[in-house]
């Protein structure tokens, strides 16, 4: 949350208003460390649109010409921030200061530039976390791994209608003092896609100051799992227990990329499968196109009888407004998960931001992710992956791909030996869906097998993952990506 703060940078917020037509709310986040904020009012510059994209033209070569959606709006708050920047470094500080500008993603590329151009006092940096053309590649059903040294950036952006974001990114990638991104997955495509491999990588790091301890994990780990079994119970008129083994996924709704096609294709062969002996209950919490929380599932949550009858539409807790279309639900239509009572393998779609006010779980996402036992992320498009890192944060050992950041990352850390030490990391391509779906299916059984110790200590193990990525291991490559930054910055006061 923001907090707005009227003697924060007082006399420069009057003099960019007055001075440069900038108008600035200054405050605080909301959040530990209590860091300035600046928002800035950026429609002012829509009138001025077609001259910024000239003059970007004229002195990056950034196409804007083919500019459509978001781009015009990310461009003009892009461009209003290094606009706010000018205005307080000239304000506040001197060529003896050391500033960086960091800017991430090609929405904020423009504002990059500007800044490189017109404060050239200040270092800059430009982080992508995802080329937009290898994530477009992706999302289009196209393989963009077997291929990658194939592709070339420029011509498929005009095939796939991505010109002008392409370009933003690329020439920013190129103009800016320090170019990084979050992977070595990223930096291939950086590399092949963009022409210009980072300078640094730049993991995305962690704080776990938000993970719960002690016996207030306990309690609530054990809230959580009354409750997800609660509503499964309800809605599907069933009496599963406390042993059942709770599965889930999560994230954007990026249906291939995030892997969720390949996860229920391992809980239909789960289902199937004669050596799963635990019943498995599966959770995908994916916003989606949501109308409301169902209010036959509200009644029946209410009522503290037991049902033996499910509800209609037994698979999720929300109604659709494109219920026809959505492609959870279509392809549950397609496999032989029913949600029966014979069914080892129950599937729950959880379409809403759980935000603690959905109506149907009115609890936030942290505090249903602990409930579960295991969380499976069979990515193939992912530069580095918060989900299954926040997962083994709060002790749940996950499942994912090498095609995934962390992924990758955890295969670099010694001592690392799939799910026994809390990560198992499957192999990813282009063509192996159907060996990831029994890779999911097999490391889920084998879960199932452990006893409650040896489950404790996966647990465990999972915990030790995640605090090697805390902020404070990951922190010096940006130290040294700021000091690249920097001399180069210097390097162009002297020439």
């Amino acid at each position: 949350m923001f907090v707005e703060s009227d003697k924060l940078c007082a006399e420069w917020k009057k003099h960019a208003l007055e001075k440069d037509n900038l108008s600035v709310r200054v405050g605080r986040w909301n959040i530990p460390g209590e860091p300035i904020v600046l928002l800035v009012d950026f429609q002012m510059f829509f009138k001025q649109k077609n001259e910024i994209y000239a003059a970007m033209w004229n002195q990056f070569q950034v196409d804007s010409l083919h500019a459509y959606g978001d781009y015009d709006e990310a461009s003009m708050f892009s461009y209003a921030a290094g606009k706010v920047v000018e205005s307080f470094y000239r304000y506040n500080l001197t060529e003896m200061d050391k500033v960086v500008y960091q800017a991430h993603e090609w929405m904020t590329g423009m504002g990059a530039l500007y800044v490189q151009d017109a404060v050239p006092e200040i270092g800059t940096i430009f982080t992508t976390h995802a080329t937009s053309i290898g994530r477009s590649i992706a999302g289009n059903n196209k393989p963009l791994y077997d291929y990658l040294f194939a592709y070339n950036g420029d011509q498929m952006a005009q095939e796939l209608n991505m010109q002008s974001k392409h370009s933003i990114e690329k020439q920013t990638a190129h103009y800016i003092d320090c170019f990084t991104t979050v992977s070595q997955i990223t930096n291939n495509e950086c590399r092949e896609l963009l022409k210009r491999p980072a300078d640094v990588v730049l993991m995305n790091g962690f704080e776990d100051d938000f993970v719960p301890k002690g016996s207030t994990f306990t309690g609530k780990r054990k809230r959580a799992r009354s409750l997800m079994l609660n509503v499964a119970n309800k809605m599907l008129g069933t009496n599963l227990g406390d042993d059942t083994l709770i599965v889930g996924t999560s994230g954007r709704y990026e249906f291939k990329n995030k892997g969720i096609d390949t996860f229920l294709e391992s809980l239909n062969r789960l289902n199937k499968d004669e050596k799963l002996q635990k019943n498995v209950l599966a959770f995908i919490s994916v916003p989606a196109w949501v109308s409301e929380p169902r209010e036959d599932l509200k009644e029946r949550l209410k009522s503290k009888k037991k049902f033996d009858t499910a509800l209609d539409t037994p698979f999720i807790t929300h109604w659709l407004h494109n219920m026809e279309f959505d492609q959870v639900l279509n392809m549950l239509k397609h496999t032989e998960l029913k949600n029966s009572v014979e069914d080892k393998v129950k599937v729950i779609f959880v379409p809403c931001y759980l935000d603690g006010n959905d109506g149907i779980w009115n609890k936030e996402y942290y505090d249903l992710l602990l409930g579960q036992d295991l969380s499976v992320y069979a990515s193939y498009y992912e530069p580095w992956g918060y989900t299954p890192l926040e997962s083994v944060a709060f002790r749940v050992p996950t499942i994912t791909t090498d095609l995934a950041g962390f992924g990758l990352w955890v295969n670099s850390l010694k001592n690392q030996h799939g799910i026994i030490d809390g990560v198992e990391v499957l192999h990813r391509s282009d063509y192996n869906y159907s060996e990831v779906s029994d890779g999911i299916k097999n490391t889920v059984i084998l879960f199932s097998t452990k006893t409650e110790d040896e489950v404790e200590e996966m647990r465990e193990h999972a915990s030790k993952v995640a605090e090697q990525a805390l902020w404070k291991h990951f922190i010096q490559y940006y130290y040294e990506a700021y000091d690249i930054a920097l001399r180069n910055a210097k390097k162009r006061q002297l020439a």
